[in-house]
């Protein structure tokens, strides 16, 4: 099989993964936000700092310069943490059913 359809069977898995797990991954970035919102009023941080901050902790990327101070903003900034990283296992995890899926095909 040529890269071409092998790339084309890869997208069209992951199109119908995405398809189905949707309403999961837009619930975890929504309470990424909402959690986010919550953290920056702890913090006095404005709208757009806030979803900001939640994005960037929510990637696991933390760049630092939005750090919370008080406790209840650090605990809710640890739970943006782990959903970050349950999202970031299921987009792994429908990669990977792509890749699995295409090789089956390829391999008939």
């Amino acid at each position: 099989m040529n890269t071409r359809a092998m790339r084309r069977r890869f997208l069209e898995g992951l199109l119908l993964s995405l398809r189905v797990v949707w309403p999961i991954l837009s619930g975890i970035f929504m309470l990424i936000v909402g959690l986010g919102m919550v953290a920056g009023l702890f913090e006095g941080w404005s709208i757009q700092d806030s979803i900001y901050f939640s994005f960037v902790t929510g990637l696991t990327i933390g760049y630092g310069d939005f750090a919370p101070k008080t406790l209840p903003a650090r605990v809710i900034s640890v739970l943006v943490g782990m959903c970050g990283i349950a999202l970031t296992g299921i987009v792994a995890a429908i990669a990977v059913k792509a890749i699995t899926s295409m090789q089956d095909v390829s391999d008939d």
